[in-house]
């Protein structure tokens, strides 16, 4: 560690750094920005994140913050944590990143982790006037990696697999798969958010398990993250179809037919194993909202009606290339005929 005490503008500090070449680069930036001097700090990374997430958490989600402490707590905190706020540099940042990576996180996930400490970042700035060295470091660039789904045959043999068993796993994966919604949505999904009169689902909560820290979990359900979130989703008719004839009561989720909550992950242990029964590869449920929007797409659905059913924050996260095309999706008739086969079956059984 190297340090040098310097006089600018006749107030004294010392400047700390894990080299001579550091402790000069930080002398010469503090030369040509005198206004940016950084007020001493004794504080240690650890100090300001548990100080940054007490006040986060008066105005964000329980899910949110749930996400920022894991985040804390299991990364940056163990290789930050006790380091001097006023010593942390860029260097050790990418240092950081690249380790990450290393061990094999994904870059989107490195760059959420980067997102957080540089929020923490801004905090110091803005209430203890320190220099924000985050500010100048750049997230890790994410490039978007295809997603195994499954090919239109496979889905085909997915959809006839659920027809022989109308039951409610059955019909949150067949509404996941031809209307987008994501995994947490379609468990928070109840009877009373269906408008069977104008064929549409209304979002209106989602179901999730969060981490609450000392390796603790618990399942929430919380409104949509946003107002964009709670929007009104319309479904095929053919979908609204089987929806009627399982209809049960208002008050009861679908995926329960009760007032019991399912969690996410019980439904993608579920759809796994429908997978594995059907002999179709494993894939994530995720990858049906992945599924719903490609279909929609090479069907020539207009891509911003697209977005704003799936609740994307830009027409560019829906597709690279916007379709000026507005044709109305297509619907697999077919497998609308082979539920009223299996219909026609079970009523004369």
């Amino acid at each position: 560690m190297a340090a040098f005490v310097s006089a600018i503008h006749n107030h004294y500090r010392s400047i700390y750094g894990h080299s001579y070449t550091e402790v000069k680069e930080k002398l010469l930036l503090l030369k040509a920005n005198p206004t940016n001097i950084e007020n001493s700090c004794n504080m240690t990374v650890k100090g300001f994140f548990k100080e940054w997430l007490s006040a986060v958490k008066l105005r964000v989600k329980a899910s949110t913050y749930a996400n920022y402490q894991m985040k804390v707590e299991k990364h940056i905190i163990p290789f930050f944590g006790d380091l001097r706020y006023d010593m942390l540099t860029i260097k050790m940042i990418h240092e950081f990143m690249d380790k990450k990576i290393k061990a094999g996180l994904s870059t989107k996930y490195v760059s959420d982790i980067i997102i957080v400490f540089k929020s923490m970042g801004k905090y110091a700035a803005k209430i203890y006037k320190f220099r924000n060295i985050l500010s100048d470091v750049t997230v890790p660039k994410v490039t978007a990696k295809e997603r195994p789904l499954l090919k239109a045959l496979q889905q085909h043999r997915l959809c006839k697999f659920l027809l022989n068993d109308i039951n409610p796993t059955a019909l949150c994966v067949l509404l996941s798969l031809y209307t987008g919604l994501r995994i947490g949505e379609v468990c928070g999904i109840m009877w009373s958010d269906i408008d069977f009169e104008n064929c549409v689902i209304t979002v209106r909560r989602t179901v999730q398990r969060i981490h609450t820290g000392n390796h603790k979990t618990k399942m929430i359900v919380d409104p949509p993250k946003s107002i964009a979130s709670r929007r009104s989703i319309p479904v095929p008719t053919f979908i609204m179809e089987m929806l009627r004839d399982s209809r049960s009561k208002n008050n009861h989720f679908i995926i329960s037919d009760s007032e019991i909550i399912i969690e996410p992950r019980t439904l993608q242990r579920r759809f796994k194993s429908i997978l594995k029964k059907a002999d179709l590869p494993s894939v994530n449920y995720h990858s049906l909202r992945h599924m719903f929007a490609t279909n929609s797409l090479q069907a020539g659905g207009d891509v911003k009606t697209l977005s704003e059913i799936l609740e994307h924050s830009s027409v560019e996260t829906t597709i690279p290339v916007p379709n000026s095309n507005t044709k109305p999706v297509a619907v697999p008739t077919d497998i609308h005929d082979e539920y009223k086969k299996v219909k026609r079956f079970s009523l004369v059984g």
